[in-house]
């Protein structure tokens, strides 16, 4: 089949590469022209045949809904729009119902794999009606991992990006609990070797997992993690998944923690921790380090 797909950065650039591997023919459009196929929006969908496919890998938000509401000016009724970006599920609803009005079809599809996609495929997760699903099908048979599993329709318009979402802060709490355990592994004197002890857990234990293979490929490039700045910035998914959690009175307490202390990583010296200092100080005499700006 034919699809055009909008976004050719490091997840977009490598699924159009999956894509035609699969036979299938990919036009591509980009704003940097040096990995662009053509030279706008106009020229990508007069490019395709129709009923047309129309992939979006942009930033959710604004750009995710400038460019659908330029594909909503240019496509044609009994064509379809998938957003394949990081789009927060109610987005999806509502770009639905814009491209509803002239009968263009939306899919929304989570995306996971990042840059490792392009060998071993990507994880999908999608929603939408089962007509426009089926027209994208093809599609999403290129972009999978072999064998049975890692494709899902998830159910309705929303469904895909709100599983995409819990995935991600699934991997939010699990990237903290290895996180918090080689911190204290590090922390203890008795032990010599902390990043073969991160290597020995990849074969026969429950632990055991890709994050884990990553975690020890980190620990092979620097071994004490010196190099790095303990910093970490969040794409905004955890945050939607603790308000999903909160509208939908789930519990989330491992999820929401692991948010947080995304949060914490980004203070340099923290307020919170000087008002616990203060009050260890005032209550048992504990000792306090001062500032020394």
């Amino acid at each position: 089949m034919e699809l055009g797909l909008i976004g050719l950065g490091k997840m977009g650039g490598n699924m159009r590469e999956r894509i035609r591997r699969a036979g299938h023919t990919v036009i591509g459009y980009d704003r940097n022209p040096d990995v662009s196929d053509v030279g706008s929006l106009e020229e990508l969908v007069s490019s395709l045949k129709g009923p047309r496919v129309v992939w979006v890998m942009v930033p959710a938000g604004a750009a995710t809904q400038s460019t659908v509401d330029e594909l909503a000016a240019l496509l044609e009724p009994g064509d379809v729009v998938v957003d394949g970006g990081n789009s927060r599920w109610t987005d999806d609803e509502k770009h639905a119902v814009e491209l509803g009005l002239k009968d263009i079809g939306f899919v929304d599809c989570g995306v996971s794999g990042g840059v490792w996609g392009l060998k071993n495929g990507y994880a999908l997760m999608y929603g939408g009606a089962d007509e426009n699903v089926a027209k994208v099908q093809p599609v999403f048979d290129a972009l999978k991992p072999e064998g049975d599993f890692g494709s899902v329709h998830a159910g309705k318009v929303g469904a895909g990006h709100f599983a995409k979402m819990v995935h991600n802060g699934i991997e939010y709490a699990m990237m903290q609990a290895y996180a918090e355990g080689w911190e204290l592994l590090e922390a203890a004197d008795s032990v010599t070797d902390v990043r073969e002890i991160f290597r020995s857990w990849q074969e026969g234990t429950v632990i055991r997992s890709w994050l884990l293979d990553l975690a020890v490929n980190a620990l092979d490039e620097d071994e004490h993690l010196e190099q790095l700045r303990g910093f970490a910035a969040d794409s905004g998914e955890g945050r939607w998944t603790v308000e999903a959690a909160i509208d939908h009175a789930v519990p989330l307490p491992t999820i929401t923690a692991s948010l947080f202390a995304r949060f914490s990583s980004r203070q340099d010296d923290s307020p919170q921790m000087k008002m616990i200092a203060a009050l260890r100080n005032q209550f048992g005499g504990h000792a306090v380090e001062k500032n020394s700006k």
